[in-house]
């Protein structure tokens, strides 16, 4: 049992755990939990845990615990009680019925965050279609959490008669029809846009990393240092899941060719399945992407085991096999000298100082183009198009200007190299 101390009048939440001691880092898991709380605008004021070989399937921790998280609760006058793991429908029932106070888990604290985070249509509609599955099933038990909540969906959940309960699912089961033909409508639009960035014949890199690793700090970064526009830079915050919507910028890196680079929604231990499929058009950029920068926030002490679970997440959106450079992020904090690269795979910097930018980028620029081929080409005065193309996709070295033509030495794509084939010498 631990109790801990705050002057801010907030919330009064008490976090609850089981040890299972299975291998995963149990400690850093409810430190997590604890960040995820304060993220809700609560004061954790206590925190209980249990060793066991399994979970308790009725009560997910034993009886006499959660007797003793009863009396702790109310000893320090807790206004919701925090399970670290996902509660059964079941679960959630018997403890509700036991505790006597709002209850919530992991996944229902992750979703709140989400809920205050989302800014676009398509964030807000990705979030209440994870909420509201999440919800329909857990109706029974719920509704005092759920009041606390101020009632996200939508739905007045006040009143636990079968009448009630039996109205709130045909809500919720209407709603998520309507969101799922919104989603659809959003789906086709961006695909629309995918197809378009397709067609550019554009490298696509896209951030991934843990939430808060510094993912939005570094594509404003390469934005100021290449792109001299504030308008497309994207909000940074140093706060747990500030981006939710996927943001695409394109970068021009002088003398290199250029790309596209994506930001999206960080990974977090314990990532909800309900949310990893409700952005599931949202992480489609990660899979059509033709590089990872995989951003660490080298500072943590816990850095190798975020790595581990952006790794995991990777694997389950089938990500795994895309080439990764890896950004260890605030560096500064433990290190003098900066940047440093190590190899075509690794560089420590620090994007909130400014630091490692250009060397991040030659190292974006020379993955991507690891592949391409040198080609001599001859583009006649009337083929302007071509020569356009190729100055925008293309890495150009050297152009010469000769009675028959542009002569130009570039580096492009295989496929660059096979269409323009009868220009080549």
């Amino acid at each position: 049992m631990e109790i801990e101390n705050s002057g801010q009048e907030k919330e009064r939440a008490i976090l609850a755990g089981v040890d299972l001691e299975d291998g995963d880092d149990f400690e850093y898991s409810m430190e997590e939990l604890k960040n995820l709380a304060q993220s809700c605008n609560m004061q954790v004021v206590g925190i209980i845990t249990q060793k066991m070989d399994m979970v308790n399937k009725a009560l997910y921790m034993g009886t006499g615990k959660v007797e003793e998280l009863k009396e702790f609760a109310d000893t320090q006058d807790a206004d919701v009680i925090v399970f670290d793991n996902a509660l059964t429908p079941s679960q959630l029932r018997n403890l509700q019925q036991i505790l006597k106070k709002p209850i919530l888990d992991r996944t229902s604290l992750i979703l709140d965050i989400f809920s205050t985070r989302a800014r676009t249509r398509e964030a807000k509609l990705q979030v209440e279609t994870a909420k509201l599955q999440y919800l329909l099933p857990r109706l029974v038990g719920m509704h005092e959490a759920l009041s606390r909540q101020g009632g996200g969906s939508g739905l007045a959940n006040k009143g636990a008669g079968e009448k009630k309960l039996e109205l709130d699912r045909r809500k919720i089961e209407h709603r998520l029809a309507e969101l799922r033909k919104e989603l659809e409508v959003v789906a086709k639009e961006r695909e629309t846009q995918r197809k378009k960035r397709v067609a550019s014949h554009l490298p696509l890199v896209a951030l991934v990393g843990y939430t808060n690793a510094g993912k939005s700090t570094l594509m404003n970064r390469l934005l100021d240092r290449y792109m001299q526009d504030g308008e497309k830079k994207v909000l940074e915050q140093d706060m747990l899941f500030a981006t939710l919507e996927t943001t695409v910028r394109r970068i021009d890196v002088p003398d290199r060719a250029s790309f596209l680079l994506s930001d999206t929604v960080g990974f977090i231990h314990k990532l909800p399945t309900l949310l990893v499929k409700a952005f599931r058009s949202t992480l489609e950029e990660v899979k059509n992407a033709d590089l990872l920068l995989h951003v660490v926030d080298y500072s943590d002490e816990n850095y190798k085991r975020q790595i581990e679970v952006t790794e995991q997440t990777l694997k389950e959106i089938d990500c795994a096999d895309i080439p990764v450079i890896y950004v260890f992020n605030k560096a500064e904090r433990c290190m003098d000298e900066l940047p440093r690269v190590s190899g075509d795979n690794r560089i420590y910097m620090a994007a909130g100082k400014g630091i490692g930018i250009e060397e991040l980028a030659k190292l974006i620029s020379d993955r991507l183009h690891e592949h391409y081929r040198q080609e001599i080409f001859l583009i006649p005065y009337d083929k302007g198009q071509i020569l356009s193309y190729l100055m925008e996709h293309a890495q150009v070295k050297r152009t010469e200007y000769t009675e028959d033509g542009i002569r130009m030495e570039v580096s492009c794509s295989r496929e660059d190299a096979s269409r323009y084939s009868q220009y080549s010498c």
